[in-house]
């Protein structure tokens, strides 16, 4: 397998190879009116008066006196157009149950096998798909239309295109470098390069990258993390993947920012099992100050966040964080995070796998609160669908919270308006 491509939260390749941005305000407007002038009239008579003279009194008729100016027109008032999408509340209710469970699923499909895709989505109308290793046949001759047209809506087309060692359309647009290398570069310049990858990407069918990486790290190149950090530097960090996050959105693709609560100084590879990192509060020191000062300032409605799957002190226990609910009561609550929380991959990274199937697992997550349960397996999506289902009428699943999820997706899809 070759360690340059790893799949959605970073899984290696089957093959070789601000807040919201303020609504327009109204320009107010102020309209003058003019005066009238009225003629002096006493009983009837005119007063003329002569220059430099005394007065005299006529019992002529007055002529008319000067006319009052008419109003000057009222400038035309700018207002913002509304918005004709649906609510996203009343969007969801025409939604089945089962397919409201599909939306908050993002799962694996064959890059070479186009029509499998198709087939997936038409069948289990997934809310999303992960498109991981490097055959390209689905990102070639506009192979995902087929799959769009084969949804119910709009379907969520994901890469993990970071750079360096995680690309996915570097063998048909070329290479782009790794982050730590993207940091040798002015932010603007990475601006840039993240808006030209957003295009391609998008001219491609893709409409999400699960990128920037946001985790803090001085991690050797090729450990796990690596140089697939900006730095070890939190505002470094910050400044280059608040850039490369812009640039993707400016090409109109939506980001994803990565592995909360922070797997940059991890004591392996959650690939391969269980990893831990530092306590809760050495993270807040250090890991977590990207979300702190990224997610105070960017639209929550065009940007994602990825939970890793990590073993941290202070926050989880028995369960890795993106099983853990204390992970997105932190993200949501202390974090103030209210747009799609997604899970690293469930299917193919043993830290998750190796004790729990995948129906199970993506059940665990969505119940520990994740929007989105993200599986790179190409595998049947109907049993995964079929235990959401179950859970959701025992009452397991909370069909409130469940709603609310769908509802983020559904606007991060820019499907509704919230």
């Amino acid at each position: 397998m070759r360690i340059e491509s790893f799949p959605p939260g970073d899984t290696p390749p089957e093959t070789p190879g601000r807040p919201r941005a303020p609504r327009r305000r109204r320009r107010a407007v102020s309209v003058l009116s003019a005066g009238l002038v009225v003629g002096a009239l006493v009983a009837g008579v005119s007063v003329l008066a002569g220059a430099g003279s005394g007065v005299a009194l006529s019992a002529a008729p007055q002529a008319p006196g000067p006319q009052a100016p008419a109003p000057e027109p009222a400038a035309p008032t700018e207002t913002t157009p509304a918005d004709p999408r649906p609510t996203c509340a009343a969007m969801v209710q025409t939604l089945t149950p089962r397919d409201r469970l599909a939306q908050r699923l993002m799962v694996g499909v064959n890059p070479a096998d186009p029509a499998g895709a198709a087939t997936i989505v038409r069948d289990s109308h997934v809310g999303g798909i992960f498109v991981g290793g490097n055959p390209t046949a689905i990102l070639q001759n506009d192979a995902l239309d087929a799959v769009q047209k084969a949804g119910n809506l709009p379907v969520a087309v994901a890469v993990d295109e970071e750079g360096g060692r995680v690309q996915r359309i570097d063998q048909l647009d070329g290479s782009m470098p790794s982050a730590r290398q993207q940091a040798k570069k002015t932010p603007e310049q990475v601006r840039r390069l993240a808006e030209q990858r957003g295009k391609q990407l998008l001219a491609r069918g893709v409409t999400w990258d699960l990128a920037p990486d946001v985790d803090v790290s001085d991690q050797p190149t090729n450990d796990v993390i690596g140089d697939r950090s900006y730095s070890n530097d939190p505002a470094v960090v910050t400044t280059y993947a608040g850039a490369f996050e812009q640039g993707l959105r400016d090409a109109g693709v939506y980001g994803v920012l990565k592995h909360f609560p922070g797997h940059g100084h991890s004591s392996g590879d959650s690939h391969l099992g269980r990893v831990s990192v530092p306590p809760l509060a050495q993270l807040k020191a250090a890991d977590l100050k990207p979300y702190t000062d990224l997610l105070a300032t960017l639209d929550h409605d065009r940007v994602g966040v990825m939970v890793g799957h990590l073993d941290v002190p202070g926050l989880t226990t028995t369960l890795p964080s993106s099983l853990t609910p204390a992970t997105y009561q932190l993200l949501r609550g202390e974090y103030g995070f209210d747009g799609v929380v997604m899970t690293d991959d469930l299917g193919a990274m043993k830290a998750i796998s190796a004790t729990l199937a995948l129906p199970q697992a993506g059940l665990t997550a969505l119940q520990a609160g994740a929007d989105i349960a993200l599986s790179s397996n190409v595998e049947p999506v109907g049993p995964i669908l079929d235990t959401l289902q179950q859970a959701l009428t025992s009452g397991k699943l909370d069909a409130a919270a469940n709603d609310q999820a769908v509802g983020r997706i559904l606007a991060a899809k820019a499907l509704c308006r919230r």
